[in-house]
């Protein structure tokens, strides 16, 4: 994400941005509200839900399709999870049309982009009819050339930028698809939760990079090393946020805070709270591990909630002693106070579903305002 210099853009690049950043931000929450509603098997197959391209509104419409064989039709679960699906589609055609008004003045450039799509997209149907070997291939070529282009291609028109967030929307819909057939694998769980904040904080420093509004500041060079300080705690603590809710361990330690199970320091077992990978075949619904192994995870995920804290509450400090950048100090201190806040009600108040859903939303918030930051922040000009 540094700084080039910004070549002329199509007028409204600018806007499809921002539209985009706003979808990614909606496909986040509401996959916050589809997790933890324990809709996150409802439709059991992919792309499709009992082989319909909607839902199923009544169960009985569903009597002979496989997939009822890994769970029973439940419409009232099952019109989340594909809603979730449609909308993230969405975001995905929008990211797509910005790779393609990105890259069309280089040489071949939105041919590029287009080839590598079109593998992507004959790959789904492969799948569907079961030739996975084929499907995979085709999927593994087509990021293979986003990549390539991503590497060749400079950001001057942020045609870097673009192609590598279509690569990552594109296995962002993998993780989605290995979510459902790997019944809740953790370790896919976790890294589908941090491929949608990946696209988000692409997007949104593509947003401000297209727009171009700069914050000066002479600070900035220091600023910006504890932002990207404050952006890889961030990313470790919402790693392990994921990791926590896929392996069901936000009430391990009772509703108690800041004690757990009575104790600072009660019975724990990081080793196995941290085996990241226990094979295929596991329904991880509801989790699979003892007690000891969740008080691991609800423990690593207080401690380090309590370092980012400290940290980003030192870079609103700073923030406020900077002219011009007091009202992001001020944001940014006050978006730490409310997450802090929501995390201990999901533990005091046994993980109700809208705070819960809130405390997602309010990490998406705090990486938008280290995006912001990084994006525009600048040295004074001559």
């Amino acid at each position: 994400m540094s700084m080039t210099p910004r070549a002329p853009l199509f007028r409204h690049f600018h806007r499809i941005a921002w539209l985009a950043v706003a979808f990614a931000a909606c496909v986040i929450v509401f996959g916050a509200f589809v997790r933890l509603s324990n809709a996150g098997l409802s439709c059991p197959d992919w792309p499709t839900c009992y082989g319909k391209v909607a839902w199923p509104t009544d169960a009985a419409q569903i009597t002979d399709h496989a997939a009822t064989a890994i769970r029973p039709v439940m419409p009232h679960k099952a019109w989340r999870e594909q809603f979730h699906r449609m909308i993230a589609g969405s975001l995905g055609v929008l990211v797509l049309a910005l790779a393609l008004l990105a890259t069309r003045k280089r040489p071949q450039g939105w041919l590029h982009v287009l080839g590598a799509s079109l593998a992507v997209a004959v790959a789904i149907p492969l799948y569907m009819r079961g030739q996975h070997a084929a499907a995979s291939m085709l999927a593994v070529l087509g990021e293979g050339l986003l990549l390539a282009g991503a590497l060749r291609w400079s950001n001057v028109d942020l045609a870097r930028i673009s192609t590598l967030t279509l690569a990552v929307i594109i296995f962002q819909a993998l993780l989605g698809m290995w979510t459902v057939t790997w019944l809740l694998k953790p370790i896919v769980v976790m890294g589908h939760l941090l491929g949608g904040l990946t696209t988000f904080a692409l997007l949104a420093w593509m947003a401000w990079r297209a727009t171009d509004i700069p914050l000066f500041s002479g600070d900035a060079r220091k600023l910006r090393r504890l932002l990207w300080l404050g952006l890889g705690l961030l990313a470790v603590q919402i790693a392990l946020g994921g990791w926590t809710s896929a392996n069901y361990a936000a009430l391990a330690c009772g509703p108690q805070f800041p004690k757990c199970a009575g104790a600072w320091w009660p019975q724990h077992d990081f080793a196995e709270g941290f085996v990241l990978w226990r094979g295929i075949g596991v329904d991880y619904e509801g989790g699979i591990l003892d007690n000891p192994a969740r008080v691991a995870i609800q423990l690593a995920h207080r401690l380090v909630a309590v370092l980012v804290f400290g940290h980003l509450m030192g870079v609103a400090a700073r923030l406020l002693r900077n002219p011009g950048l007091r009202g992001w100090g001020v944001l940014l201190g006050l978006l730490l106070l409310a997450q802090f806040g929501l995390g201990m009600a999901n533990v005091l108040l046994s993980l109700p579903l809208h705070v819960a859903v809130l405390h997602n939303a309010g990490a998406t918030a705090l990486l938008f305002v280290l995006v912001t930051l990084l994006a525009r922040l600048r040295l004074p000009e001559a």
